[in-house]
Order: C-alpha cells, then structure tokens, then sequence
C-alpha cells in the first residue's frame, strides 16, 4: 500500500472527490443556471433600519431560482422587515471557497457597516479538496473581521452534499464525510465568537432532499426555489435568535 496515502487519507479523498467533482460539472445534458443577486430593500420606509450583509457562494446567489424571492436570502430579509426596514446587500459570488471571501468580500461587507452578516460557504472547499483545517482557519479570519465591526453574525452549516444527484455515485460517502467535517469546522469557528449563530441544515439535505426530489433545480446540484423555501422555513429560528442577539448588542452600546 502506499505510505503517502496512509499519512494523508483525508487529502487523498478530497483530491479523489475534487477530480469526480470536475467531471461532473462538465456534464453538458444538464442545464447551466445564471447567479443573481438577492439584493433589496423590504419593509414599511417607517421602520427602524436594518442593513443585511450577504457573504458566501452559490446557495446565497441562487442560481435559477424563479421567483427570486424564493430564495433563503430574500426570504430572510422579509422575515426581518417585519420588524425592520431591511437593505439587503450581497457580496457573494457562486463558486466561491473560503478563501475566496476572505481575499474578495469581507472587505467590502466590512465596509458597508452591517447590522447582520450572514455567510454562506464551505460546501465549494468540501467538494474541491481544501484541507479541512485551512478552512476552518480561513473562515475563522473571515469572522474575526467581521466580528469587529457587525453586531450580530449568522454562519450556514452545510447539509448532507452525498445526496446531491449530479455527484457521482462512487463520490457520495467522501462527499458526505467532507461535509460533516466542514460542518463541524463551522460549529468550531462559530462557538468562538459570542454574537455569532449557526445554523443547521444537515437533516434537511440528509431526510428531504431525499425524499422530494424536486427540492433541487434542474441542475441536479442547486436548490429548486422549493428547496430554498424549505431552507428558509428551517432558518426561521437562527433569523429571530440573530434579532435577539442584534438588539442585546444595541442596548449595551446604549447603556
């Protein structure tokens, strides 16, 4: 047996997983869906402000979703302008890795002075090879700057990827171990920082997906615009706990 693949089974699967990754994408009997952007302003001009910050990749983007306000991001923001008038700005931008909003959008979300930023990434890092401890690393980074200057941040897990269809079939156990240790680096990063909340969508991916197979897009590797609803109603609660924890924050800066 090889001694390099016995000292480095996790970067042998994500190499393995990365290669079966790169055929599947190239498929062309399956549709190529276009990025949006899930910017706005929502709710009554009336309200108290609320600047929401959008980092991440493709599950922020969502690419095909018709109408856009299916999407988790538009769905979060009409959740908080309910209390809120809600400018909702996106940096996130589809394929990106950790490191990619590291080096190209926490500068500018830090920028714009958000009073929430939510960030959505890690399944481009399970799914392309990036060893799991340079994620977590860089993904701590992220948070660090951010934590500096927003009150209240939110962190997405990662559901279970071995249940995307596009993957092919010999790469879902490796893509489902990846995601679980992507998960649990997030769960790390996330209890490091107070004023930040994670969210859980393992079980959704794990148990719906599976079992309505309309939850992903025609892709075969996107949410559906059902699968966003679907997103967005498990995250309901992370959306209040990120009020909570936004209002707390104000009323020390008040005291």
């Amino acid at each position: 047996m090889n001694a390099w693949k016995i000292l480095h089974p996790p970067l042998v699967a994500g190499t393995v997983l990365a290669g079966q990754m790169a055929r599947a994408i190239l498929r062309d009997d399956l549709p190529s869906l276009e990025n949006q952007d899930p910017s706005g302003v929502f709710g009554d001009p009336a309200a108290p402000p609320l600047r929401l910050a959008f980092l991440g990749d493709s599950s922020v983007t969502a690419p095909g979703v018709e109408p856009l306000d299916y999407s988790w991001p538009r769905q979060m923001a009409f959740r908080l302008a309910s209390q809120y008038r809600v400018e909702a700005i996106s940096f996130a931008v589809g394929g990106s890795k950790a490191r990619d909003v590291l080096d190209e959008q926490v500068d500018a979300a830090v920028t714009a002075e958000p009073d929430i930023a939510y960030l959505a990434v890690g399944s481009n890092d399970a799914l392309r090879g990036t060893p799991v401890a340079r994620f977590e690393s860089d993904l701590d980074e992220v948070v660090e700057r951010l934590y500096d200057v927003v009150p209240a941040i939110g962190l997405s897990g990662i559901g279970d990827l071995g249940t995307i269809p596009r993957i092919p079939e010999l790469a879902r156990g490796v893509a489902r171990v990846r995601a679980r240790a992507m998960d649990r680096a997030i769960g790390r990063v996330a209890a490091r920082y107070p004023r930040t909340v994670k969210s859980h969508v393992w079980d959704i991916m794990a148990i719906d997906f599976v079992q309505r197979p309309e939850l992903f897009a025609d892709d075969l590797f996107h949410a559906s615009a059902e699968g966003h609803l679907a997103f967005a109603t498990i995250g309901a609660p992370m959306v209040d706990r990120l009020v909570e924890v936004l209002e707390e924050e104000r009323g020390h800066g008040s005291e």
